[in-house]
């Protein structure tokens, strides 16, 4: 029995993880579930999985969940805040932790599962894409256990030699082959993207998914974050980190050893497929996802991607060559030029520009703690918010005319 704390259990990842918990209850067992704002959904998840702790980061939602939980009859206690996060990731009696909240505001709670040796599901990439040297030394301190949920990473872990030791190289592996759909805009020309609206952006062909990484897969900086995450994964150089598109999204990636062997991992679109494979390895459970058929699908593509007209490939991979800093500011300013494209102040392909100017103007540094790691983000998110508005009031204005 493994006994389980969801953080982020409201969004996309959350939600599908609670559904292959209920299609395995003998194997699950929720200790405690945390949501941001979807409150009503998380008075649902409480009163089906009878968790001990819920956790909200706002006073009034904690009141509201906890007066709306007593009413049901639920015993399920309210927690609030950051550190709530950490402790109900950190509990003696949590086993594994699935780490699904989207964007940096994971970064504690899941550095707190790892400081506490937990066995970690992976989700939350921008903790180790902002804290990498941090979150690994802490996962190698502890001991904890650390199984990635990106369908990528999942597929590149299951494809890799069963017992590793020393580099990838030593251990016959050439590259690593991270594929990427493309997006909703894969054959589009730059003059055409530049009029895309954020509900044409959420709107991805394969998979279904929350706004933010709907956006960074149709920006390609989904990819370029993922270039970054398989780096401290799988300890790999940028240089054998390769992304090619595969429209369909049926082979998750590839690994490729010297001997001219490549090995894929193939499933339909389904997150579940990677959140029961982490869950139950090494064994093997029912995800509730549709099995492949290939004969139906027929036809599997492949190009390479084009960093012309989706450059935020190109800048993950030069602030993963130029140091921490730009890492942080690069994740730091993607976040908040997503957000003020998906409240329509900004356009589609200002994203990038904007993220480009702010890497450029955060100087490198050394990134020994985590308050390092928010120094860094606080200062790229003002930098960003600061290049984008006097955008921001060029296009209100057109907007009201």
């Amino acid at each position: 029995m493994q006994f389980l704390t969801i953080l982020g259990s409201t969004g996309s990842i959350g939600v599908s993880t609670l559904d292959v918990v209920d299609r395995n209850p003998e194997r699950f067992s929720i200790v405690a579930l945390t949501a941001r704002s979807r409150i009503d959904l998380l008075l649902e998840q409480c009163c089906k999985f009878r968790p001990r702790y819920a956790v909200v980061i706002e006073t009034a939602h904690a009141e509201r969940l906890q007066r709306q939980l007593r009413a049901s009859g639920s015993e399920t206690e309210v927690l609030c805040g950051i550190a709530a996060l950490e402790k109900v990731a950190a509990l003696p009696e949590v086993t594994t932790v699935m780490a699904a909240i989207v964007g940096i505001a994971g970064l504690r709670a899941t550095l707190a599962a790892a400081h506490a040796g937990k066995r970690i599901l992976l989700a939350n990439k921008e903790s180790l894409v902002t804290a990498g040297a941090l979150f690994m030394s802490a996962v190698k301190t502890s001991g904890s256990v650390l199984l990635p949920i990106d369908s990528e990473h999942n597929a590149v872990f299951q494809a890799m030699p069963g017992k590793q030791s020393g580099s990838l190289k030593n251990n016959g592996v050439r590259r690593i082959l991270l594929t990427a759909s493309g997006g909703p805009f894969r054959t589009l020309s730059l003059a055409q993207m530049s009029l895309v609206t954020p509900e044409q952006a959420v709107a991805h062909p394969n998979w279904m998914m929350g706004r933010k990484i709907s956006v960074d897969s149709a920006t390609m900086m989904n990819k370029g974050l993922e270039v970054i995450e398989a780096h401290w994964l799988f300890d790999a150089d940028p240089s054998v980190i390769e992304v090619i598109i595969h429209p369909q999204s049926v082979i998750h990636s590839m690994v490729e050893y010297c001997d001219g062997s490549v090995l894929a991992q193939l499933g339909n679109p389904d997150m579940r497929t990677p959140i029961a494979h982490a869950l139950g390895h090494p064994s093997r459970i029912s995800s509730g996802a549709d099995f492949l058929d290939l004969a139906a699908i027929g036809t599997l593509q492949f190009e390479r991607p084009d960093t012309a007209r989706f450059p935020c490939l190109r800048l993950a991979y030069d602030a993963l060559k130029t140091g921490a800093a730009a890492v942080i500011a690069l994740n730091a300013a993607n976040e908040v030029a997503v957000a003020e494209f998906l409240d329509h102040r900004i356009g589609f392909l200002d994203i990038p520009r904007l993220i480009e100017t702010v890497v450029s103007a955060v100087p490198e540094r050394t990134i020994a703690t985590i308050e390092d790691v928010e120094a860094v983000d606080q200062l790229s998110r003002e930098l960003t918010l600061s290049a984008c508005a006097p955008r921001t009031s060029t296009i209100t204005a057109g907007a009201g005319a």
